[in-house]
């Protein structure tokens, strides 16, 4: 409902009117398709192609409206954030590789599966070769604001690395560094298994107050240099990882933990 119909509604009930609402709901419950899927692209790296940076967002999202800010948007940056890796040409040493995640919405099913079949499984916490090969992972999902820092996730030791990869995009974002953890989408698959995984602070916008699991959640709602923004930002973040000599500093692995916890929980 909108606000509009809402406070036509509260006037009339103020003076007294009675007010009839009529509904019509059909629903269906529907077992026929219960696969989900991740989509993946990545560019190979040069000098050390087994080693793995990653970027993503998940491009599933509520019924209620289109998605576009959750997570249209996260899902639009990092593929833009590819195409302008390639279109530059640019040599990385590590292989970079997108994935826009299915089914995070449900539990971070498409990353919590794509983590556990690659890198180590949380219920026993042992780390497969590829574990060994990630420098991080960077993800976007908080709508169609900008960019205006990062959360560590509790990674003190990249502050200092983060701080001077804001320091060349300082007429584009303050860069704020939090040490706090941001829950709720696909970095914290990462950061369960102890890899190095970031969710960037945003503009709030309307997100929280208006789009964020409503019918709301249009292309209307999308702001055009917002996106270039966080393109431009995270493809510097992405390039800088690819690029630097040594992959970016982790915590320390974590003890295995039961399976079945919930959505975020780590």
């Amino acid at each position: 409902m909108t606000g509009e119909h809402y406070n036509r509604i509260a006037r009339l009930l103020e003076h007294n009117v009675s007010v009839k609402l009529s509904f019509d709901i059909k629903t269906k419950f529907d077992m026929s398709q219960t696969d989900s899927f991740n989509v993946v692209a990545e560019i190979p790296g040069t000098s050390k192609p087994n080693e793995l940076v990653m970027v993503g967002g998940h491009f599933d999202s509520w019924h209620y409206g289109t998605g576009a800010t959750d997570n249209g948007v996260g899902s639009a940056v990092a593929m833009e954030v590819m195409r302008i890796l390639k279109s530059l040409n640019l040599k990385m040493d590590r292989t970079v590789r997108m994935a826009l995640w299915g089914g995070e919405e449900e539990g971070l099913l498409g990353s919590r599966a794509y983590v556990k079949a690659h890198f180590a499984d949380t219920a026993v916490m042992k780390p497969t070769a590829e574990h060994d090969g990630f420098a991080g992972y960077f993800n976007i999902d908080n709508g169609t604001g900008k960019i205006r820092g990062i959360y560590l996730q509790g990674n003190e030791m990249v502050r200092p690395i983060f701080e001077q990869w804001f320091a060349a995009l300082k007429d584009m974002t303050e860069g704020t560094i939090t040490i706090r953890n941001t829950g709720g989408t696909d970095h914290q698959s990462y950061d369960a298994v102890g890899l190095p995984g970031f969710q960037f602070i945003q503009d709030p916008m309307d997100y929280d107050t208006r789009t964020h699991h409503t019918n709301m959640d249009t292309y209307d709602r999308l702001q055009a240099g917002d996106l270039e923004q966080m393109a431009v930002v995270e493809a510097a973040f992405v390039y800088n990882a690819a690029t630097r000599p040594d992959k970016l500093p982790r915590k320390d692995l974590p003890p295995a933990q039961p399976a079945g916890r919930g959505r975020g929980g780590n």
